[in-house]
């Protein structure tokens, strides 16, 4: 299934009184362990467009989608891409030792389903793909497998 909301869809949203991601959106408030153990927060990527993608080891579509996500973000390098796996430190390493991505990584464990429900995903379901641009305002999100072609061109046409 799919779900995919505009910034006209995101307007209509935020006067039904659902959470939007802007400026001072809780994308940035994210704290995640990096491969190492370390928390890292998302706040570092602030002022670029960014591809926020929640994922698992045990999500078929997630696995699906992963080559295809790792190829957009060599074709539109101007875009940050951050995966957030809603899994276990031990098993994205052994995920990513096979099928290997040249994006960050961060582990959210279990929290990453409330993540996800704050950031407008209230199904919880993955994958879970989010679209920032530049300023913190959303392009898209799209909950379900991305189709490379039409995310390529939301990526085509983000703000800077």
């Amino acid at each position: 299934m799919k779900i995919r909301y505009g910034l006209l869809g995101w307007a209509v949203c935020f006067s039904l009184g659902v959470a939007t991601a802007r400026a001072e959106s809780p994308v940035y408030a994210i704290e995640a362990a990096d491969l190492t153990g370390q928390m890292q927060s998302l706040q570092s990527y602030q002022g670029k467009p960014l591809v926020l993608n929640f994922w698992a080891t045990w999500c078929p579509p997630c696995v699906k989608e992963m080559p295809e996500l790792n190829e957009l973000s060599q074709r539109y390098p101007q875009v940050q891409f951050v995966g957030l796996a809603i899994d276990t430190q031990r098993n994205v390493t052994r995920f990513l030792e096979t099928v290997p991505v040249d994006y960050a990584v961060y582990i959210t464990g279990h929290r990453g389903v409330q993540m996800m429900k704050s950031l407008g995903n209230t199904a919880g379901g993955i994958p879970y793909t989010l679209v920032l641009n530049a300023d913190g305002s959303v392009a898209e999100h799209v909950i379900g497998q991305i189709n490379q072609a039409e995310l390529a061109h939301i990526l085509s046409q983000l703000k800077n």
